[in-house]
């Protein structure tokens, strides 16, 4: 068991991360970053809660780039095979869902 108070974490680079759990080769992660991540596509699906901050999610969608802007409380959702980089505003602090090993 264990308490996380996802406000006071910081990491020492850009989208350093606590595990908070593996099941069953799931993973829930805490990230902080203060930088863009990279253009990727997982090994399988995300759910990306934006707990702190806010964060512009860029996504391509029929070939054409898109974006939203999340604030605290809202929830990206990427499916597999679904392409997208995250660019904080400032500090951001996210909890992630997805596959062991997943980018």
């Amino acid at each position: 068991m264990q308490f996380i108070r996802s406000k006071s974490f910081t990491g020492k680079v850009a989208w350093e991360s606590k595990l908070i759990a593996n099941m069953n080769g799931v993973t829930t992660k805490l990230h902080w970053t203060d930088k863009p991540y990279v253009w990727h596509v997982n090994d399988g699906q995300e759910v990306f809660a934006l707990l702190d901050g806010c964060v512009e999610m860029f996504y391509k969608q029929d070939g054409k780039v898109k974006s939203e802007v999340l604030h605290p409380g809202d929830i990206f959702y990427a499916s597999e095979g679904t392409e997208h980089v995250a660019h904080p505003q400032g500090e951001a602090r996210i909890l992630v869902v997805e596959m062991e090993g997943s980018i």
